[in-house]
């Protein structure tokens, strides 16, 4: 089989497209002939060698998310059979071989049956973004039914979902984009509001449209610019969730204080597994639903997961990048 392969950590030059022994599956896992594969920031972290999180063993294939058909499974595994279409969630189990391939081998408990109303690149956009979206909004914020959210952010992978999740879950959604067409597509994801967070005084709309409340509830995407900025408008005692911060800033406590706040950090790694079940659990039933329908931004061959690794980290990202293997 063929897949991406990396000997060192470093630049996504690292990524290698290389015929790669075809893995097995043992006692308890599954192995998927892959249809997609998902890429994630948090990939290109851990391909640096800096992540401290997670650090694989040399040389590895990346990828956590995927979506396939099942094509062996091991003894004792009797939630999926071969020929089932699945897709893959692997983030913080250990028994995933990488998704950047033809086939991957991952424990039972990251592989779920995908629906048949979505495809496999949809399916390849499950596991991260959502869950993401799903333990920040109700296992981190706790979020109510009726309560506003604004998802400072909201045109990326987890943004579009946890737009979806909070418009499902009964809450008043207001989402941020900088393009049009990210407005777009998070307006048609159940946002009330859509502002641009790259026009000055944006977020005084956001304070006009909860008439001076401000929101109970901030899912923010970018913290090491917005954090200070999320305070001045948040509802009194409502709480910040922060998905992602990609450097430091200067903060004034006291504006945590007059709100009194709760800032919430994120990070999956940290879910127990009965956090993930219960994430997993979730997101799947809004998926057989049909509240939840992932949103593929952008598809390209699995030969060009360096090139992969470089778009999913720039600004003004629409939807799930996914990689197709050939």
């Amino acid at each position: 089989m063929y897949g991406i392969q990396a000997s060192e950590f470093g630049s996504e030059d690292v990524l290698a497209y290389t015929e790669l022994a075809a893995p097995q599956p043992q006692a308890g896992q599954v192995r998927v002939r892959m249809h997609a594969a998902g890429v994630n920031p948090a990939d290109t972290y851990i391909r640096s060698g800096t992540y401290e999180f997670f650090t694989p063993r040399l040389p590895y294939t990346p990828g956590f998310d995927g979506a396939g058909v099942v094509d062996q499974v091991g003894a004792g595994v009797d939630t999926v059979r071969p020929g089932a279409r699945v897709f893959v969630a692997a983030l913080g189990t250990p028994g995933c071989t990488g998704t950047y391939a033809e086939l991957a081998v991952a424990d039972a408990t990251a592989v779920h049956p995908l629906p048949s109303s979505l495809s496999f690149a949809q399916g390849a956009a499950v596991g991260v973004p959502c869950v993401t979206a799903w333990r920040a909004l109700f296992q981190r914020a706790r979020l109510q039914p009726g309560e506003t959210v604004f998802i400072h952010g909201a045109s990326g992978g987890v943004g579009l979902h946890a737009t979806q999740l909070a418009h499902a879950a009964g809450a008043v959604v207001i989402g941020s984009a900088s393009t049009p067409a990210g407005a777009d597509l998070v307006r048609a994801a159940g946002a009330a509001h859509v502002l641009d967070h790259g026009s000055a005084g944006y977020l005084d709309e956001l304070t006009r449209i909860t008439d001076g409340q401000g929101p109970s509830v901030i899912i923010e995407m970018a913290a090491h610019l917005n954090l200070e900025k999320d305070l001045t408008v948040l509802a009194t005692a409502g709480r910040v969730v922060i998905v992602g911060s990609r450097g430091s800033l200067n903060f004034t406590p006291r504006l945590a204080m007059v709100k009194e706040a709760t800032i919430l950090g994120l990070a999956l790694w940290n879910a127990t597994p009965a956090e993930t079940t219960d994430a997993l659990t979730g997101v799947a039933a809004r998926l057989r639903e049909g509240a939840l329908v992932p949103v593929v931004g952008d598809t390209l061959p699995l030969r060009e997961a360096a090139a992969a690794h470089r778009r999913v980290l720039e600004q003004g990202t629409r939807g799930k990048l996914v990689l197709i293997p050939e």
